[in-house]
């Protein structure tokens, strides 16, 4: 989906985005799971916390049909250095971070923001704006593919678990 078409898109599943491989990859695919879209940032004070309760989340959700998305942006103080492909699976391994599907990185704010991100952040505002404030921004998307709710970065992910709960 080009950029301008964002606006017009009624599910995620109408996107595509590149895995962190460089490899295509529909979202259609996520098609009747609940879907958490996450940006992640590996030097951000947020990661540590993140990284083991977005763990959490996936094993204790993922077997019931949650899936989740880690988009890795380097917007905010340049703190997701590693490249994608290989160097970011090295990260996110050391960093014992089993926090779902990685893809590559991305903008997710201004002009050449991913589309995905366009929508989510139309269908979802946040509290100063539809902006993305910092890293680990988290947008929850039920079984038919559409944004339900946006939580702060500063939200802990188990405390999502209760609104995952109810859409599983």
């Amino acid at each position: 989906m080009s950029s301008g078409d964002y606006k017009n898109a009624s599910s995620i599943y109408e996107f595509s985005v590149k895995d962190t491989h460089g490899n295509d990859v529909s979202l259609e695919k996520y098609k009747g799971k609940v879907v958490l879209v996450v940006n992640i940032a590996s030097k951000c004070g947020l990661a540590k916390n993140n990284y083991q309760k977005l763990t959490d989340l996936k094993e204790k959700f993922g077997e019931r049909g949650l899936t989740i998305l880690n988009f890795p942006c380097n917007q905010f103080g340049s703190q997701m250095p590693e490249a994608d492909g290989e160097a970011m699976v090295c990260h996110l391994r050391d960093a014992k971070a089993d926090i779902g599907d990685v893809f590559a990185k991305i903008n997710v704010n201004g002009d050449d923001a991913a589309p995905l991100y366009k929508y989510l952040k139309a269908k979802q505002t946040g509290t100063l704006g539809s902006g993305i404030k910092w890293n680990f921004t988290k947008f929850l998307v039920n079984k038919e593919g559409i944004p339900v709710n946006r939580y702060a970065p500063t939200t802990d992910p188990m405390d999502i678990a209760k609104d995952i709960e109810k859409l599983l």
